[in-house]
């Protein structure tokens, strides 16, 4: 009997006929095609140079798959493979651009949940890129490793002392 571990059975790398893809190309995508082209879930291999690649689960460079991203650091990578979810999302926060009496607006949901003093795009932004990682405990993880030892390690501290501010 054959089976796929012994390598005596052919694995085809797509459930789907070469024929039947090339019949979707030729549709229109859907408007969850962005999302989905990002959503993962994203691992980190090393490669020759400069060093590490990020692929999709599922693809790999001996089949010819290109890489997503390629960086130098392996922690650069993984923090890649962690923000790419959020890329495809709709903006999770909105930046009014006129000023009121407490600020720029910053709408979530169709609701002011802050302001910013000055007009801040790129706070705007941070803050949907860090919420779209929270979100994934996939992502999270891959920030955390990112982070390394010694930041973890007073992480868990600063968690267990907990907020002395208020």
């Amino acid at each position: 009997m054959r089976n796929h571990e012994d390598g005596s059975t052919h694995r085809p790398s797509n459930a789907f006929t070469p024929e039947f893809l090339a019949r979707l190309d030729q549709q229109d995508e859907p408007l969850t095609a962005s999302q989905a082209d990002v959503a993962g879930p994203w691992i980190v291999v090393p490669i020759p140079s400069p060093g590490w690649a990020v692929l999709r689960r599922g693809e790999s460079l001996a089949a010819g798959d290109v890489p997503r991203a390629v960086f130098v650091h392996r922690e650069r990578a993984l923090l890649a493979a962690a923000v790419l979810p959020g890329t495809g999302c709709d903006r999770l926060f909105r930046l009014q651009h006129e000023r009121s009496p407490e600020g720029y607006a910053v709408e979530s949901g169709g609701q002011v949940v802050g302001y910013f003093r000055n007009y801040d795009p790129e706070l705007a932004t941070a803050l949907h890129t860090v919420e779209a990682v929270i979100r994934l405990p996939e992502c999270l993880t891959r920030v955390l490793e990112a982070s390394g030892a010694v930041a973890l390690e007073t992480a868990g501290r600063l968690l267990v002392e907990g907020d002395r501010t208020t």
